[in-house]
């Protein structure tokens, strides 16, 4: 067979860099219901629903694959679960926290979450809070507890890191498809699985990032990787999620997820477990500035 080329010339090709064969099968894909957008992507293998339109550019199939990733992880309602966070510096030392974390879809916006410390001793009870939003910068405020204080996150701090993590405070609100612009930029397989790799661009001014890479798997639409890429166009970290469990026989929550630093040599763990869905989380009970101060 002929090595694949994908839209915009590039050759299919493996992490590794060796060029992959096969054939591309263009397909029609979903739209998600409420946006009455008409959606497509390169499929291999697996043909899916047809729409009337096609997907012709790098960066209408790049759209088109975030859209549908987004769709097929919608309507899981709210969620608690558990969360180990392991913070390690470049000689390998070891710092533990422990948190909770809870989410809520909301209807017209994006979703909003809180995590809260549960451990050290000396952070317990610290919680941030975060409203995402589709449209505009998303809002973020912390509870201090030893100063009794809720702190507003400025737009401009947001690229900082999250309780010394490798996550930045914008790395912690979820990720609505209309906070980028999105480029198709190849196929290829990573750990096993083939995926769609695209460019995401942030349009947020404020964000620490000038482009992100991800690999987004073809048969489930999950995401198994992020390349970051700072201010200056370098790389500066790696994102990777494993341990993908199935809920509500529809939606998809990794175990782990490894972010690695390239420029410092730290990197952060974040152990997932006693996922929860539906638990009645109530949007306004639970998720506004008056409730940190409330929380246990």
């Amino acid at each position: 067979m002929a090595t694949q080329r994908a839209i915009g010339g590039s050759e299919r090709r493996d992490v590794r860099g060796d060029p992959a064969q096969g054939r591309t099968c263009r397909a029609l894909i979903g739209a998600r219901a409420f946006a009455g957008t008409a959606l497509s992507a390169i499929v291999l293998g697996v043909l899916v629903p047809a729409l009337p339109v096609l997907a012709d550019t790098p960066e209408e199939l790049g759209l088109a694959i975030a859209e549908e990733a987004d769709r097929r992880d919608s309507g899981w309602g709210d969620l608690l679960v558990g969360m180990t966070m392991i913070n390690r510096n470049r000689l390998g030392d070891e710092f533990v926290r422990e948190m909770r974390f809870r989410i809520i879809e909301t209807a017209s916006d994006g979703d909003k979450s809180l995590i809260v410390f549960d451990s050290p001793k000396d952070q317990r009870g610290t919680a941030l809070l975060s409203y995402a939003h589709k449209i505009g910068t998303d809002d973020q405020w912390l509870y201090l507890p030893a100063l009794k204080r809720v702190k507003k996150i400025a737009s401009s701090n947001r690229s900082g890191p999250f309780a010394s993590s490798e996550f930045a405070y914008e790395d912690l609100t979820s990720q609505e498809v209309e906070k980028y612009s999105y480029r198709f930029v190849e196929e290829a397989r990573l750990d096993g699985h083939a995926c769609f790799i695209i460019e995401r661009t942030p349009v947020d001014r404020f964000s620490g990032y000038t482009r992100q890479v991800v690999w987004i798997d073809k048969r489930e639409y999950r995401v198994q990787k992020i390349e970051y890429y700072d201010r200056k166009h370098a790389l500066l970290k790696t994102l990777m999620m494993d341990g993908y469990v199935k809920y509500k026989d529809q939606f998809w929550r990794p175990e782990r997820m490894f972010m690695e630093n390239h420029q410092t040599g730290r990197s952060t763990d974040l152990h997932w477990h006693g996922y929860r869905f539906d638990s009645g989380l109530d949007e306004n009970r639970d998720f506004s500035t008056n409730s940190l101060r409330r929380v246990r």
